[in-house]
């Protein structure tokens, strides 16, 4: 019984909806059979002021609509054409029915020109030269070559692949040279033998 109950609410609001629309729909034709009618306009005499316009509003039902009429006086008034006569038109000088972009005007100085080079950090210094000195080899059959480095008063005796000082490593063994790696710079350099 309940579905019986929701068409039966849904018919009467229909029927209702059906009825108001029918009554604003009679109420919009009924408005349009009187709109007001407009009045001609009195005839102007010659050097008197105009008439003030005249204004018609519809009949009391509906919201009221002025409508003004104003008085079409067909003669000419020879005055204000001859005031337009002489205006000029002053322009710059661009034909305006000529479509055409007008150039534009290059900056005269004061801008920059060019832009400035970015900074580059300055490269890393060089690493500091190795202040180790070769001046002799220590031979005996069957042991490996050591050599004998100085750094100042100090005096160091190493093998290949040894590191001195606790920063020089002797990377090679040559009759006339030594090649030292500096393992905290990553810095390899050639020290010749010197004689003293």
């Amino acid at each position: 019984m309940k579905v019986g109950a929701e068409n039966r609410t849904k018919v009467i609001l229909l029927a209702v909806l059906g009825v108001g629309a029918v009554i604003s729909m009679g109420y919009m034709f009924s408005s349009l059979g009187s709109r007001p009618v407009p009045v001609a306009a009195a005839p102007v005499v010659r050097g008197s002021a105009p008439a003030p316009p005249q204004v018609h509003r519809t009949p009391a039902r509906g919201p009221a609509i002025a409508a003004v009429s104003n008085s079409l006086d067909p003669e000419l008034r020879l005055k204000l054409l001859e005031s337009s006569e002489g205006t000029k038109y002053e322009g710059t000088g661009r034909n305006i029915f000529v479509p055409a972009l007008e150039p534009i005007p290059t900056p005269q100085g004061g801008g920059l020109t060019k832009k400035p080079e970015p900074q580059l950090p300055p490269p890393p210094p060089p690493p500091p030269p190795i202040p180790l000195k070769f001046f002799g080899f220590a031979s005996h059959s069957g042991e490996p070559k050591r050599i004998f480095l100085a750094q100042g008063e100090e005096v160091f005796i190493a093998e290949e692949g040894q590191i001195v000082d606790r920063r020089y490593k002797v990377m090679r063994i040559n009759p006339t040279s030594v090649e030292i790696e500096d393992v905290l710079n990553n810095n390899r350099q050639t020290i010749p033998l010197t004689q003293s």
